[in-house]
């Protein structure tokens, strides 16, 4: 028997929504503390990094996870053992060489940062790149075996160690670099954490190593697409985090400092409150990868029909009523969050953003968990591609906002092509009609949203300014889903089933 989805999902979702909450108010902190120009040479450091990071072990973690639902499903409780050591030794044999290589040829590749100081402040990274990626395999052990307790802790709790630290170390920083090198000494902290709390609780709940070989070829070939993919989008944003402030330099005529800034307001402020359905929906994703895995290699096509219709669904629901609150106060939260009205123009302008960006990254997760992760990765340099071509176009007409035209591009584009390829493989699935009709929705409250919120005094305060037109438009749209009978309340009675 199944377990119940609903209540694996609501679980990590809550687990999830508080951690992504502290970590942007941990960002908003930052943003605060150390700057526009101290968060951009963190999030440069930090996008260097993911590149090695997401090439050690990004496609490891799903991959493991599906190789243990499988085993599992057979009842070969050593082959699942086979699938986490084999991960280990895989991601092994590329981080310690790549961190001992990175740290002594570290002349080498400093022309990827804007000076030496952001050279220096990226190897204290170094150590963490083989301490994380372990974790990361440990991390898809806990998903295969379909403990999302344990998982939804640590990861909690890494980011609370992360925000705790870097809270003490940057009250000590005088300048932006300082700020800087103050917050990635906290992620470097946050990982050794994680990477051992993930091994005890492994060892605890009788995990074992044993002989990786027999394992070695199938991880690595599943894992490699995915890998590929994540690494290059990982590349991706570093070559953007490169050429984007100096062709802004050029094209525009900000200086460097103002360039930088300008990206990390972007990057470090407005992209991730636009990314704030994704933390719901990548909750979703870690539950159902795995039951979408068992039921497409058991041959179970009505469960695999009804999983990724409630999937799909579940994700253009939770972008369709974000996407009015973001409409309407996006200026006010930029402002009452990060001090900084800039970040908060680019969030309203581009809230609609949301809805192609949760469709792209479900349907990408939905498809790598039915062995398609090679269509996937061609999907994704399609989207690439036209990425770059705007930015490149558009930079030197319309300035940082090529960026954003850009990238809403690239995931209209990757969403469309997987989101054929889906229904191609799964003709019964149904999704088209109820996204067209959220998309309606989302408008017709994004217009409510704003009358309300010009119907409000102009000398109230942005707090209450958020509360009453954001709840405006929040509840609105969640009426006009249930009124149109989108959402029912069967969820929540299965979330409390069996019990």
């Amino acid at each position: 028997m199944k377990n119940n989805i609903y209540r694996s999902a609501a679980l990590v979702t809550v687990f999830s929504t508080v951690e992504k909450t502290l970590s942007f108010v941990y960002r908003i902190i930052l943003s605060r503390t150390i700057g526009a120009e101290g968060v951009g040479i963190y999030q440069i450091c930090l996008s260097v990094f993911a590149v090695f990071l997401t090439a050690a072990s990004s496609g490891i973690p799903i991959t493991v996870s599906r190789v243990m639902a499988k085993h599992g499903a057979m009842g070969n409780t050593h082959a699942k053992y086979g699938a986490v050591s084999s991960g280990i030794v895989l991601t092994l044999m590329f981080t310690v060489p790549a961190a001992l290589v990175l740290f002594l040829a570290k002349n080498l590749y400093g022309f990827l940062f804007p000076d030496e100081n952001c050279l220096n402040i990226f190897l204290w990274l170094l150590p963490g790149l083989i301490l994380t990626s372990v974790y990361a395999v440990m991390r898809g052990s806990f998903w295969g075996n379909k403990q999302f307790l344990p998982y939804s802790v640590i990861e909690l709790a890494e980011n609370c160690v992360m925000v705790i630290i870097g809270c003490i170390l940057i009250s000590f920083a005088a300048t932006p670099e300082g700020g800087a090198e103050a917050a990635i000494i906290a992620v470097l902290v946050s990982y050794v954490f994680s990477f051992g709390a993930s091994l005890v609780w492994y060892r605890i709940r009788g995990g074992k190593f044993v002989d990786p070989r027999p394992q070695l070829k199938p991880i690595f070939s599943s894992a490699m697409p995915i890998t590929v993919m994540r690494t290059s989008t990982s590349l991706l944003n570093s070559v953007i985090a490169m050429f984007l402030p100096a062709l802004l330099m050029s094209a525009c005529g900000y200086t460097d400092s103002e360039a930088v800034a300008l990206y990390g307001v972007v990057m470090g402020m407005s992209m991730p409150m636009l990314f704030t359905p994704n933390s719901l929906i990548g909750s979703i994703a870690v539950v159902v990868a795995p039951e979408l895995s068992e039921d497409f290699y058991a041959g179970r096509q009505d469960s695999l029909k009804r999983d990724i219709e409630r999937t799909l669904k579940a994700s253009v629901l939770i972008a369709a009523v974000l996407i009015p609150v973001m409409f309407t106060l996006g200026e006010c939260l930029g402002v009452f969050f990060f001090d900084n009205e800039f970040s908060g123009v680019i969030i309203s302008r581009f809230a609609f953003i949301m809805l192609p960006m949760s469709l792209s990254i479900i349907s990408t997760t939905i498809l790598n968990s039915m062995n398609f992760e090679v269509k996937t990765l061609v999907h994704f340099f399609i989207g690439s591609l036209v990425l770059l071509a705007f930015i490149f176009v558009l930079t030197p007409k319309i300035g940082i906002y090529a960026y954003m035209v850009g990238e809403t591009l690239d995931f209209c584009v990757t969403a469309v092509l997987n989101l054929h390829l889906l229904k191609k493989n799964c003709p019964k699935i149904g999704y088209l009609f109820y996204t067209l009709k959220s998309l309606t929705i989302a408008a017709v409250a994004c217009l409510f949203g704003r009358l309300a919120d010009n119907l409000l005094p102009a000398s109230l305060p942005d707090f209450w300014r958020i509360v009453i037109s954001g709840g405006a438009a929040f509840l609105f749209a969640c009426a006009a889903f249930f009124g149109m009978e989108m959402v029912t309340a069967k969820p929540l009675k299965k979330l409390f089933a069996d019990r």
